[in-house]
């Protein structure tokens, strides 16, 4: 079902377009620097809440491509086309609530969450939430397009709006930020403006006629139960155990605050260089769920088997190329950041051992369940990781913190622990083949 050409052609954009969103996030996070302290406060507390939500789109598209993967697999194009235009009208409807509540409920849900922060941080955060909740339901239509393009093989046009969306985004920063000194405005509005463009861009490729699902009419669109139950049935739990990961993340941010400036900007660096060093895996554990979903579509179970296999051995390649390249990387990058000594070395003591550790656990932590989630086993997948993510990757870090005063590296400890755990009941399940019994289509 798929050459090696054609698993090419699906896995480099993808990791592409891995790489180049964690790149430009980078390049826009110090270009937001440069309006003041007030203002990257405010940018970081509202992108918390951001990042939980489009997690949540985004698994939701994830659950419309399983679906349309496997109807394409099934070759029942018609049926693939009615589940995307379901996709499109379930998580346009979502966002669309999601954003009429925050543009309502902007300084309310702020105070809630973040409570009294200082008078110019809160001012600046409602300026951002206010234009980001604009940009909810087109940020949420591009991963639902995009899902339904890459269900047919095609991550090339999802990569290049990408890029598009990314260039669109940073000349929007420099001219608002630096020509017109809008401030934090001038970041939320060219962040709105390339949403907006990678919205509308996703849905005028989705309306080609000559490929395998073509969506337009977009006004004739209806509700069908059915599907729209389909779609939240594996986007749902998905959101769950993506929306748990960023709860974890915030956990353990309260806790590293506690340990000084010497380990929060060590801790800084090293999420970002770790945020490097999985990019061309991820890439393939997303590629990894069109190839499944088809297979399963097919009734070709012995082949979705093989490509788990086949793919996180792949993965499990680009994973210790990636990492050790960011570690050669590492030193270079803390000069350039003029991060100070103390706080250097404990950044590249940490990579070390996430350099090491990495390649052993992390892929069979994540690459099989890709694939698992795509044949439908989204229920044990988000029981898994919820409960392995709290137990290891924030109660065990908290503990050795609190109990022995670990420092920064407690984190990673319980990433560690996260990682391997979860390796070990993922292999199980996929050995057992439980998974393959799940029936997404019918």
């Amino acid at each position: 079902m798929f050459n090696g050409a054609a698993l090419r052609a699906l896995l480099l954009p993808l990791i592409i377009e891995q790489f180049l969103n964690t790149m430009m996030g980078t390049v826009d996070t110090i270009m937001v620097s440069n309006v003041g302290p007030a203002a990257m406060s405010a940018v970081s507390l509202v992108d918390s809440i951001n990042t939980l939500l489009i997690q949540a789109f985004a698994a939701l598209g994830a659950g419309g491509c399983i679906i349309c993967s496997q109807y394409i697999g099934k070759k029942n194009e018609k049926e693939a086309n009615r589940a995307a235009r379901q996709v499109l009208l379930v998580i346009l409807g979502i966002s669309a609530f999601i954003a009429v509540v925050c543009l309502i409920g902007n300084r309310g849900i702020l105070r809630l969450i973040f409570g009294a922060v200082e008078a110019d941080v809160m001012e600046a955060a409602v300026v951002y939430f206010f234009f980001t909740a604009l940009s909810f339901p087109f940020i949420a239509l591009y991963n639902g397009g995009a899902a339904i393009c890459r269900a047919q093989g095609d991550s090339k046009r999802p990569m290049l709006i990408s890029v598009i969306s990314n260039l669109v985004n940073i000349g929007g920063n420099a001219a608002l930020i630096w020509g017109l000194h809008m401030g934090v405005a001038g970041v939320a509005i060219a962040t709105l403006a390339s949403r907006i463009c990678s919205a509308a861009a996703v849905l005028l490729f989705l309306r080609r006629p000559s490929g395998q699902i073509c969506v337009d009419h977009y006004l004739q669109i209806r509700p069908d139960k059915y599907l729209i139950w389909k779609v939240l049935a594996i986007g749902v739990p998905s959101g769950v155990e993506n929306s748990m990961f960023q709860f974890g993340k915030l956990a353990i941010q309260s806790t590293v605050s506690t340990m000084g400036t010497t380990a929060i900007a060590a801790q800084a660096m090293t999420n970002i260089l770790e945020s490097l060093n999985g990019m061309a895996a991820q890439g393939i554990g997303i590629g990894l769920m069109t190839v499944v979903g088809q297979c399963i579509g097919a009734g070709r179970k012995d082949e979705a088997v093989y490509y788990i296999r086949r793919l996180t051995g792949l993965a499990e390649i680009a994973m210790t190329v990636n990492c050790l390249a960011v570690y050669a990387m590492a030193k270079p990058i803390t000069m350039i950041g003029a991060m100070e000594p103390e706080s250097a070395s404990l950044c590249l003591y940490m990579m070390g051992w996430i350099t090491l550790v990495k390649p052993i656990f992390w892929v069979l932590s994540f690459i099989p369940a890709y694939g698992m989630r795509a044949a439908g086993d989204v229920k044990f997948s988000m029981l898994v990781s919820t409960g392995t993510m709290w137990l290891c990757r924030v109660s065990l870090c908290v503990f050795l913190v609190k109990s022995f005063h670990f420092g920064p590296m407690a984190v990673w400890i319980g990433m560690f622990s996260d990682w391997a755990l979860r390796g070990l009941l993922f292999s199980i399940r996929f050995h057992r083949k439980k998974w393959l019994e799940h029936k997404v289509i019918s």
